[in-house]
C-alpha cells in the first residue's frame, strides 16, 4: 500500500478565499482528513479541505507548482 499525496486547502472566515496551506501523506482519506487537521491547527479555520494531489487538473500549461506535477507525473 502506497501513501497518498493531500494537499490541505483552507479558510479563515465564511468569506475568505479558499487557499493552499499545505499537504499531507496518507494512505486513505479519513487519515489524511485527520493529518491534516492535527498539523495545521494553529489557525481557528472556518473550513479545511483535502484533495488527492493526482486529482487536482491545472487550468493553465504555465510553470506553477500543480502544471509542473503534472508533467513530471506524465513523463
Amino acid at each position: 500500500m502506497r501513501e497518498i499525496v493531500y494537499d490541505v486547502f483552507a479558510r479563515k472566515g465564511r468569506g475568505d478565499q479558499l487557499v493552499h496551506i499545505g499537504y499531507v501523506d496518507a494512505f486513505d482519506d479519513e487519515t489524511a482528513k485527520v493529518y491534516a487537521w492535527k498539523t495545521y491547527d494553529e489557525e481557528n479555520w472556518f473550513e479545511m479541505c483535502v484533495v488527492e494531489r493526482d486529482a487536482i487538473i491545472p487550468v493553465t500549461n504555465g510553470e506553477g507548482h500543480f502544471a509542473q506535477l503534472k508533467r513530471a507525473r506524465d513523463e
